[in-house]
């Protein structure tokens, strides 16, 4: 992380209604899992947003979701280049519930970036979640289907997809087994014609190594299988990657990523963490290890 001071939030809440929130000012936007708008809260700076945001639940079973942004506050702060950027965005998101178990997400994303052209991206997509009742347990299940094309001051023409499936079995005894596959559409020919997500909580995603922050151009494929059980106050996560291009036949290594954590009273945390990422056509060999000390108020 870059030293540095920065002003990450401050902003004012307006209630006109019960049902209409309004927020003016420097915020945190965090919608759905995180995939395409998040807070890089892994960081020791959050991303947030100079934005207009409304909410509003008006209407049975669902919620809306529009704000316009005009800056990003990337984790980097004010002292680097490109640490703030000025945009001119809309972010729209509708969550629908369905019964008890399952909700629908449509949304649109239009970034349109004034400091960094390559990305603007006009991004429409829904997302499907629910559960349904296996054993002694739970299977969760998610679905994601999204396309995206250039938009605004970008200067490559092209159109990408985006897909998401997984389940996740979690049962009763604090075990829970879980397979995904999430795939990142690109161009084995054209460059920067790759789908991107250049405002998401991008290290939750393929593998805690980060070495596919950015989307290779000829995209990428990630098979992945997740283990996570609870004992007590622990919490451990163990998870496989299997990842390849996704324009060409060519594999992109294996990750393996284990984390133990546990909270340390109310207010503190303790986190063990490892990433473990075996290159093959991309980056290289890289290992990480961290242990965290976390202090919430």
């Amino acid at each position: 992380d870059v030293k540095g001071t920065d002003l990450n939030q401050l902003y004012l809440d307006y209630d006109p209604s019960e049902n209409t929130k309004v927020r003016l000012g420097r915020q945190r936007i965090l919608l759905d899992n995180q995939r395409f708008v998040g807070g890089v809260g892994w960081r020791q700076n959050e991303q947030t947003y100079d934005s207009a945001t409304l909410k509003f639940d008006g209407f049975s079973n669902t919620k809306l979701f529009y704000s316009y942004v005009t800056t990003v506050r990337r984790i980097f702060g004010t002292e680097v280049t490109n640490g703030s950027q000025d945009n001119d965005t809309h972010l729209l998101n509708a969550k629908i519930k369905l019964g008890d178990a399952w909700t629908i997400t449509p949304y649109y994303y239009l970034i349109d970036n004034n400091d960094f052209a390559p990305f603007s991206t006009a991004t429409f997509g829904a997302r499907a979640t629910g559960g349904i009742p296996v054993g002694e347990g739970k299977l969760n299940l998610v679905a994601e289907i999204a396309t995206q094309s250039d938009a605004g001051n970008n200067l490559v023409s092209y159109d990408a997809e985006y897909f998401n499936l997984g389940a996740t079995w979690a049962m009763k005894n604090g075990l829970s087994l879980g397979l995904a596959w999430e795939s990142l559409g690109g161009d084995a020919i054209v460059g920067g014609a790759s789908f991107i997500t250049p405002l998401a909580t991008l290290h939750a995603f393929q593998g805690w190594a980060d070495k596919f922050l950015a989307t290779p151009g000829a995209g990428i494929d990630d098979f992945y299988a997740t283990v996570k059980y609870k004992a007590g106050k622990w919490s451990f996560t163990g998870v496989y990657h299997d990842f390849s291009a996704e324009a060409l036949c060519a594999d992109r290594g294996t990750e393996l990523d284990l984390s133990a954590g546990r909270k340390l009273g109310d207010r503190y945390g303790l986190l063990f963490k490892a990433a473990m990422y075996d290159a093959d056509q991309h980056a290289t060999d890289t290992t990480k290890f961290w242990i965290m000390l976390t202090a919430n108020y």
